[in-house]
């Protein structure tokens, strides 16, 4: 049976060949639907490199740090008082060779600036206080300035540094460095690009280069050398009353980075970038090399260093250094530029000098004046000098005991008139003296043009006359006992001479500074420029000379005694001898 099967099927299969043979018409049929080619992946295209928008994140930074805040900064006498009440986390950024050479702030940790963003580990978190400091306030302007854009909200920087703390007598522990830093914290790096680029320019501050700053004895080198353009970024107000450097453009920096047009177009041009201790010059700096500048530098420590340095400063007059050597050269042969009564009585029947009454008019008319006098009150003086005669002419000044004499004698002196003197013991030595007064009111001076004087000398000794207190700064004999009988504390200087000393006596607990020898004895002196300070001569005249010196070093409550010893004397008060 299944023989039979398979030859059938063997049959039926060779007809359906022999048919399709024949040609017998195919069967239609859709053609099968062949999908299209699938579109070929596309090629992964990298993402663009990330870009830090600099400029931003420069204006962000600047906005933490404005005026009212010290610009990030803290003094030394701050941070001394933080240090005793909340210590905060020091860091120190200097390299360990300069802190085992001049020590250390007590409790810092030692992180040098190039390696201070390898060790973020080391630090406090984003928003626990931290101070930085350096030797001058430059590096640790820069290492504020990186970790405040990293996200550290509470770091500020010593302004001045190690120098300021260690001119202002604070203590730095000495003879090796502090223990090793440990790791305290997790950083948190929210900006892996922002991170990058600044620890990129940290780490490549160069040391052989000062980190980018020059220093002051070195910089007028430098800046003849590099004729650079120089860039003072204090406050217009700083500029006015500190002076400047020569050629310097001002640009404040809170406006800072909104005035870069008023830098050189060449971003490889030499510039050179100062303000008062170099804390706002670090951070100009930096900015400025972030943005391209390729040579820019910091004057280290600022224009305080270069003024120590005793270079040339435009618009300023050192007045400590001016009065010391004014105090320094009085002849005391010339009666220390003051006059006696019975010598100014023969000078006015010989050839009569131009006498100035710098009393008040109430003083004139009640006591009465010198023949030929004219009167132009103590604290408008200097804005009457078209009233006085030439700078080369003879001029007495006349008070009442010889003080305001005596501030006004050594005004006109640093002005350029060279032969003013004060009549020592004022109106009343010349009435003792039983010399003719006049009665009522002298002739209005007569006014004609005023000299060419420098106007920054001008303007300071203009205030410091027209802002003269009531009393004019003087203490007289009776009232000063009576403080003295009361408890009163007071430091009595002396600034007589030895001879006058030994002669005459003294006050008791005085000490004797002789005034041509004050500027070289200031160690004498209380160090607390705001205690209760009385200077005393024999008549007021060198007393009123040392008060001015003493004020422009900063001495805050000087009197000085009116009618000096001789006064004290005449009131009949003790004298120790």
């Amino acid at each position: 049976m299944q023989k039979k099967f398979q030859v059938l099927f063997a049959l039926l299969l060779a007809f359906s060949l022999i048919l399709s043979a024949c040609g017998a018409p195919a069967v239609a049929t859709e053609a099968p639907v062949v999908a299209p080619p699938a579109e070929a992946p596309a090629a992964e295209v990298p993402p663009a490199p990330a870009t830090l928008d600099l400029p931003t994140l420069l204006e962000a930074f600047w906005a933490t740090v404005p005026p009212e805040k010290a610009f990030g900064s803290i003094s030394v006498a701050k941070l001394n008082e933080q240090l005793v009440e909340k210590p905060a986390f020091l860091v120190d950024v200097r390299e360990p060779a300069e802190l085992e050479a001049s020590g250390y702030i007590a409790g810092a940790i030692n992180l040098p600036v190039r390696g201070i963003l390898q060790n973020l580990d080391k630090l406090p978190g984003l928003d626990e206080p931290m101070v930085i400091y350096c030797a001058s306030g430059h590096r640790g302007g820069i290492a504020m300035m990186a970790l405040r854009m990293l996200g550290y909200t509470n770091v500020i920087n010593l302004n001045g540094g190690t120098n300021a703390w260690g001119k202002a007598g604070l203590p730095l522990e000495k003879g090796g460095l502090p223990a090793e830093a440990a790791s305290i914290s997790a950083p948190i790096i929210a900006d892996k690009i922002l991170f990058e680029t600044l620890n990129d320019f940290i780490s490549n501050l160069p040391a052989d280069k000062g980190f980018y700053t020059v220093k002051a004895d070195k910089a007028t080198e430098f800046i003849i050398e590099k004729a650079p353009f120089i860039v003072d970024v204090r406050a217009q107000a700083d500029w006015d009353k500190d002076g400047y450097i020569e050629g310097a453009t001002l640009i404040p920096f809170p406006e800072f980075l909104k005035n870069l047009d008023k830098l050189p177009a060449d971003k490889n041009a030499s510039i050179l970038i100062y303000c008062a201790s170099g804390h706002r010059g670090g951070m100009a700096l930096m900015a400025l090399r972030m943005l391209g500048y390729a040579d820019v530098i910091n004057l280290n420590g600022g224009l305080n260093a270069w003024k120590a340095a005793k270079l040339p400063v435009v618009g300023w007059v050192d007045w400590p250094v001016t009065y010391a050597e004014f105090l320094t050269n009085l002849p005391a042969d010339q009666g220390f530029y003051s006059v006696k009564a019975d010598k100014l009585n023969e000078m006015l029947a010989d050839k009569p000098p131009f006498i100035v009454d710098v009393r008040e008019p109430g003083e004139i008319e009640t006591n009465g004046y010198i023949t030929g006098s004219i009167n132009l009150p103590i604290r408008t003086l200097l804005q009457n000098l078209d009233k006085l005669p030439a700078q080369d002419q003879k001029i007495v000044i006349t008070c009442a005991s010889g003080h305001r004499g005596s501030l006004g004698m050594v005004a006109l002196r640093l002005l350029g008139y060279t032969d003013v003197v004060n009549l020592n013991g004022g109106i009343n030595a010349w009435k003792k003296a039983e010399f003719a007064l006049e009665t009522g009111a002298p002739a209005a001076p007569a006014a004609g043009t005023a000299p060419q004087v420098d106007a920054v000398r001008l303007a300071y000794l203009d205030a410091y006359l027209s802002g003269l207190p009531e009393g004019f700064g003087a203490v007289k004999a009776p009232d000063f006992n009576t403080e003295l009988a009361g408890g009163a504390t007071v430091f009595l200087l002396d600034v007589r001479t030895q001879a006058e000393w030994d002669a005459d006596g003294h006050i008791e607990g005085s000490v004797l500074v002789p005034v041509t020898e004050l500027p070289a004895n200031l160690d004498k002196l209380p160090a607390d420029k705001a205690a209760p300070l009385v200077v005393l001569c024999k008549s007021g005249h060198r007393g009123g000379m040392a008060q001015m010196y003493l004020q422009s070093l900063g001495y805050t409550n000087i009197r000085n005694l009116n009618g000096g010893l001789g006064a004290w004397i005449a009131a009949e008060l003790p004298v120790a001898k």
